[in-house]
This record gives C-alpha cells, structure tokens and sequence, in this order.
C-alpha cells in the first residue's frame, strides 16, 4: 500500500513469550503503547527490560524460541501486524517499516559491498528502477556527511563503526518506509559521533514526515531527540509521557530511581545514586503483584499480590499502586 504521511502505531495487551526448560516465560507481559503519527518516541529502560522484544514485535519479528503470544500491533496503512505472513510481511518489513539493528555491522555481509546488498534489497522487493534507488542511497548518504559512492563500493570492514550505522539508517529509510525503528542507534559510538547520528536522526525524520520510535538506555539521547518517553521494566511499560514532563517531573519510583542514577558533569557528585538490587530476568519476573516492588522505596502491601494498572492523567500514564494515594510505604532495607 502506498503512503504518504507518517502511520499512527497502537500496541495494545501485547505478551510475548520465550521458551524455557521452565515453561514459557513472559518477556513482555500486556503491554499497551500508542505512537502519535510524526512524533519520536523513546523507550528507555535497563537492559532486560523487554525495549528490544518490543521493537521487534513491530516487525513480527520475535524468533524462535520466543513468540508473540496475545495482544496487537496496528500500524496505519498496515492493520494488525501480528496477523501478517509469509509475502505479506516480507514486504512490510524494509518498504513499510525500516529498523535499525543495535549492532550495525551485525546486519551487513561482509561477503558484499554495501551497493551490492542494496541492489539486492532493491530486488527483493520489485523496485523495477534500480539506478534510480542507487541514486537515492547516494544522496542519503551524502545528507550524512559521508561519500555515497566510495561507501556503497565498500565492505563492512571498511567503515568506521559510525558509518556502519549511518549506512543501517539508509537501508532503513532508502525504501521510503514512514514508520523507521531504530535500537539503540548510539551504543559503541564516540560522543561527536553520537551527536552526529542524532542530529541526522532528527534531520531526516522532520525532513521525510517519518514516525520513529528509538530504544536507548542513554537518557540523554532520550532527551535530545523524543517527543515522548516510555519507561519500561520488567516487560511492562510503567510511565508514559511528554519527554520534557516525564523527565522533569518523574512520577513512578522507577523513573524517578533512573533519572537519580545520572552521573552530574557539576555539583556534588553523591547525588547520583545507583537504583539498589537487579532487574528481574525472564526467570524471576514475579507472576503476580508489581514487577518493581522488590526494588522500590514506595512499596505498599497491595504491590505483592496485585499487578497496578497503567493510569492516565493529563498524557501522563503511571502504573503504580502508590502514585497518588497516600499510604505508609515498606521501605526495602536498600532505602533505609
């Protein structure tokens, strides 16, 4: 289907499940989240946290021995990927969502130029004008500051870790997909390189109407580029929001726990303070009451047996037991 303006997204009950010796194991448990049409939204979280599972899910693309087990992704122009397969979703993926893999080089043979696998992608989905995709990659390329044809005649090995990623961002976009997925787009990179991605990030997605949807962990990059903030933990989305009111006025104890963890370039440099204890894994997330409670200094005693539900206040969704209720707190001895 051809479209011309940036796709809302709604993620509704998503649960996707993995595999084990155990049983199968909930990575991401009911999640709900909806993408504006033309805004950036940022995931952020520890790792474990379920960011990456969701990603994927958007794509269809949770493998074996995962699964999406219950729930919906609808995509504008799309309907619910979810039920999509076989030729279907091969052609949503690249022409209708771009991802931008965490691990640049890991998405790019090595036994091919990177002109060579464009041609190849051109190929396998009918672009009948194959120069002309050239062309475009060129001048994707070019508006990152890198010489589009000495990079579409290279081998992985012959780029900088910062322009591996900056050629996973034009695969991602050279087939004009308008929604574009981009995990973890800065790990690895130096702070000028950094800085270079994001404001391409940024460039691109205003200049080409995209809706975009990146995974950090890295709150700074989650300020300077999102509209929007999804804190996840524990496969479950705990706060959601405006990026400048989730980060300035945190409302769960788990954002509020990230955001004090910061280093400070200035001041007193005990007020950062690591979040005590460790995030769940797939085997320990518990199976029912609030994934947070084990680490969490607002603890009450409903948050053993019963999961909170998200609420949303003025476009802010908190799911916590404790969030605007009063009560007397059971501080873990890591507070006290």
């Amino acid at each position: 289907m051809t479209r011309t303006s940036a796709p809302g997204v709604r993620v509704k009950d998503l649960t996707v499940v993995y595999k084990t010796p155990a049983g199968e194991l909930p990575a991401l448990g009911g999640v709900s989240l909806s993408l504006a049409p033309g805004t950036i939204t940022g995931i952020v979280g520890e790792s474990g946290s379920g960011k990456s599972t969701l990603a994927l899910s958007l794509l269809n693309a949770v493998q074996p021995p995962g699964r999406i087990k219950e729930g919906s992704v609808e995509i504008d122009g799309l309907g619910n990927v979810v039920e999509l397969t076989g030729e279907e979703l091969r052609r949503a993926r690249g022409r209708q969502v771009g991802y931008v893999f965490q691990a640049a080089q890991n998405s790019l043979n090595p036994l091919k130029t990177v002109g060579k696998q464009l041609l190849d992608l051109g190929r396998s989905h009918d672009f009948d004008d194959l120069p002309a995709l050239l062309k475009d990659a060129r001048a994707l390329l070019g508006r990152m500051g890198l010489d589009g044809g000495r990079v579409l005649d290279s081998y992985q090995h012959e780029l900088s870790g910062g322009m591996r990623q900056r050629v996973g961002i034009m695969f991602a976009l050279v087939l004009n997909a308008h929604l574009v997925v981009l995990d973890e787009p800065t790990t690895a990179l130096d702070m000028i390189t950094q800085a270079a991605i994001l404001k391409i990030v940024r460039d691109v997605h205003h200049e080409r109407g995209l809706t975009t949807l990146i995974i950090t962990h890295d709150m700074g990059v989650a300020a300077e580029v999102t509209d929007s903030l999804a804190v996840m933990y524990g496969g479950r989305v705990v706060e959601h929001g405006p990026t400048t009111e989730v980060l300035g006025s945190p409302r769960h104890p788990y954002t509020k726990g990230l955001i004090r963890a910061i280093p400070r370039l200035s001041g007193d440099i005990d007020e950062a303070r690591a979040l005590p204890g460790r995030p769940p894994t797939l085997g320990t997330i518990p199976k029912q009451g609030c994934v947070f409670r084990e680490r969490c200094p607002m603890r009450i005693a409903v948050c053993d047996t019963v999961d909170p539900e998200p609420v949303t206040r003025d476009a802010r969704t908190v799911a916590c037991h404790a969030v605007g209720r009063p009560a007397t707190p059971i501080v873990p001895k890591e507070y006290v």
